[in-house]
């Protein structure tokens, strides 16, 4: 087939600009009437600043693409995406509307078939974009245990974002923490598959909601990387693949993601992103996702430059359509003039253009794209001020923050007494920057635009707690660096005070930018710098010390903690963190977060997760102890719950296909609200395979007035138990079970034995994934 073959079918008119025909049809009688060049258009991106070049946002980004972008030659024939308009370089929300307004309208007047693009941005921490909400954290939408507050959460941010004409967002990452020397933590949901999908199905079903497009990252694998070294190889067994990597994309994939973008690492020397085996068999064939696998950024590119399985671009582009991948983002490196000579020399069948393009033609056809009366300009044109940091977003902002709070250590330090001189030190305390993870606009762009303002209001720490208390303020040190004279003068204000509050942890960065984020992976698991040195002056001084942790990752504080009067934890908490920790402190906000992760105990050179058999814990035949300092789960509150008897119904044990039902009163005993999260872990004392001495299946967050009982009922279904068996198929088996109701994953407060009786099944992906959860 030529490159121009079919030029001459109409271009209006037709089943394809029907809206009452089914998708389907549309988008078949439109691949009819395509050139191949017109098609393949449809397969990439491209990246465009305001200036119409990329700007400088990560490594390799000029290098895969070193030609300047010939934008009037590019769009003639079509394209498939906008690669962040909003997320490259400051501009205004109204002027970035009308750029993208200029950009649809003028890839519409320059193809056959007026097709817009998609346009796609970075949404982790909030739309990426200068003057956005920028909310916390992922690892802090773990360590909320809300669901629900992120699932509105994620509306809002695509409600944010279609105002801006932006139909795609690169949001949740859904890769379990395996490693957390890895930099990419602060980005992770947490330790654990069943929170991770959980809280990450959540975000999907809000963004989704608003008719913005999920993009699942990065599948698969990409977490489990040798040393926790970014972009680095993996080398796992197949069943730590199907039972943690995976189920929290199975998850979020039936809350309704849309799409899909590959992991960057090899998996045991195949590199994901020219491996059918998960692009296809998996994810196609057994997931049954009918949605777009997009590339992560330049991934086509490397599996020549980086990972050497490709002589030639052409061979890229041919080993990743095969594959499975449908779009090349961020631009057409490879998917481009390299993808159409490969077809014109018979080397990659057009077959394989045709399945990624009516995959992609689809996705536009349930946007509204194939649509005669769609319009390019965007609905904050129509605004008289376009605000994206509204008051109802900052007020969301600030419930998650205040839920994500964590508080693990409390020597009746806290809450802080009225008129008490508080030294206020630390390189965290007067940064507003500590508050924000890598990829919020200010950590991922403005670094490159030090004399543009951040955009949005982000108090310190230090700020917030001005406004209520008799603060004195030292530095001590930077993150990184660093004086003695610094570090003497935090010393004199501690010395001089009630309490001193230290506020210490990671800068926020990219590709070792920053302690925190993507390509800023640590050796160890110290406090980064001279913090912790700073720590043992300030502790030496006698005052009581309270320890406020901003952070991407845990760190180990083994050789402090026992000193510690308390110890406080957000992970990037986000612009209105700082209000939380204050309020936290003070007392008129009462702690309710749980540990996503957990931290590591003494020397913390061997990072593990909870998430381990037996032979991983302590033993008498090695001299390493990975106990936890803080486990998995914890998180300390000023008012107490009380737990009442646990309840299983049907009290006879468990069919193994069957439910049984959990149900667990609470009752606050306090004279204040507060909030309790009861957790429910699954110990499987026999098993054809050795596995975890205990999992989450379940977790539901109890609100509680002062005085008020509730009672949660969890409905477990048999194939939470599942597992991959020794042939690899997931299995429920009968024996017996214990099930523990616990405060973290080692605060048991029930261990309940239970029968599980009835035939050995094996269960698809079609299994039951989430408990049902009640509150009575």
């Amino acid at each position: 087939m030529t490159l121009d073959s079919g030029v001459s079918s109409p271009t209006t008119g037709g089943t394809w600009r029907d809206t009452t025909a089914p998708a389907s049809a549309r988008v078949a009688d439109l691949m009819t009437r395509m050139t191949l060049r017109e098609k393949v258009a449809q397969m990439y991106g491209a990246w465009l600043d305001v200036d119409d070049t990329a700007g400088e946002v990560a490594p390799h980004q000029h290098d895969q693409a070193p030609d300047p972008i010939d934008w009037t030659a590019l769009i003639p024939h079509g394209l498939g995406q906008v690669t962040r308009a909003y997320g490259t370089t400051p501009i205004a929300p109204a002027d970035g509307a009308r750029r993208v307004a200029r950009l649809q309208r003028e890839i519409i007047a320059a193809g056959r078939f007026g097709l817009p693009a998609i346009v796609h941005e970075e949404c982790l921490t909030g739309l990426a974009a200068w003057q956005a909400t920028i909310y916390p954290a992922p690892l802090s939408w773990g360590a909320s245990f809300d669901p629900d507050l992120v699932e509105r959460m994620g509306a809002q941010i695509g409600r944010t974002m279609r105002r801006l004409g932006i139909q795609q967002g690169l949001a949740p990452v859904l890769d379990v923490v395996r490693d957390l020397r890895w930099g990419r933590v602060e980005e992770t949901i947490g330790e654990d598959p069943h929170l991770v999908g959980t809280i990450g199905a959540a975000y999907v079903r809000g963004l989704e909601s608003a008719g913005v497009i999920a993009t699942l990252k990065h599948f698969a694998g990409y977490s489990a990387s040798r040393a926790g070294r970014n972009l680095a190889p993996v080398s796992i067994g197949p069943r730590e693949l199907a039972d943690v990597l995976l189920p929290p994309f199975e998850m979020a994939l039936r809350a309704g993601a849309g799409s899909v973008m590959n992991s960057y690492t090899d998996l045991d020397g195949v590199p994901v992103a020219a491996d059918p085996a998960l692009l296809t068999d998996l994810l196609r064939d057994r997931l049954r996702f009918d949605g777009t696998v997009v590339s992560d950024y330049f991934s086509v590119a490397f599996l020549q430059t980086l990972h050497g399985v490709a002589g030639t671009r052409a061979d890229a582009a041919a080993l990743a359509l095969r594959a499975g991948i449908d779009v090349e983002l961020p631009g057409a490196n490879c998917y481009g003039a390299p993808l159409l000579d490969a077809v014109e020399a018979g080397d990659v069948d057009e077959a394989l253009i045709d399945r990624a393009v009516t995959r992609i033609l689809l996705q536009k056809c349930a946007l509204g794209l194939l649509d005669e009366d769609w319009q390019p300009s965007p609905p904050a044109l129509s605004d008289a001020t376009v605000d994206i940091d509204p008051p109802e977003a900052r007020d969301l902002a600030r419930q998650l923050a205040e839920r994500s709070i964590v508080l693990l250590r409390n020597e009746s330090a806290l809450p802080l007494r009225p008129g008490a001189r508080l030294a206020v030190v630390g390189p965290g305390a007067a940064e507003s920057g500590a508050m924000l993870g890598c990829y919020s606009f200010p950590r991922h762009v403005l670094v490159h635009h030090p004399d543009v303002p951040a955009g949005v209001a982000v108090p310190s720490v230090l700020d917030a707690l001005k406004a209520g208390h008799d603060v004195t303020y030292a530095l001590g040190c930077p993150v990184l660096g660093g004086d003695d004279e610094q570090i003497a003068a935090a010393v004199e204000a501690a010395a001089g005070a009630d309490v001193c509050v230290a506020v210490l942890g990671d800068l926020s960065g990219l590709f070792g930018r920053g302690t925190s984020g993507e390509g800023c992976d640590a050796v160890d698991l110290r406090l980064p710098g001279r913090q912790e040195e700073l720590l043992e002056a300030l502790l030496a001084t006698g005052t009581p010390v309270v320890l406020v942790l901003l952070v991407g990752r845990p760190y180990e504080l083994s050789r402090q903690v026992d000193r510690l009067a308390a110890v406080l934890c957000g992970f990037f908490p986000g612009e209105e963190g700082a209000t939380a920790i204050e309020g936290v402190l003070s007392g008129r906000i009462d702690p309710s977060g749980r540990l996503p992760v957990s931290f590591p105990g003494a020397g913390g050179s061997q990072p593990s997760t909870y998430l381990a058999a037996p032979l991983a814990g302590r033993s008498g035949v090695s001299n390493v102890d990975p106990t936890p300092l803080f486990a998995f789960g914890h998180g300390l509150s000023y008012t107490g719950t009380a737990w009442g008897e646990v309840t299983l119904s049907p009290a006879g044990g468990w069919a193994t296909d069957g439910i049984v039902e959990v149900a667990v009163p609470v009752r606050n005993d306090g004279d204040r609200a507060t909030s309790t999260v009861v957790q429910v872990y699954l110990h499987d004392p026999v098993a054809e395979v050795a596995r975890p001495e205990r999992q989450l299946i379940a977790a539901a967050r109890v609100d509680l007035a002062p005085g008020q009982d509730r009672t949660v009922v969890f409905g477990l279904h048999a194939d939470l138990l599942s597992y991959s068996g020794r042939d690899g198929r997931r299995l429920v088996e009968p024996g017996e079970v214990e099930l523990r109701v616990a405060r973290s994953s080692v605060d048991v407060h029930a261990a309940v034995r239970v029968p599980v009786a009835g035939p050995r099944r094996v269960v698809g992906h079609d299994r039951q994934l989430h408990p049902v959860i009640s509150l009575h």
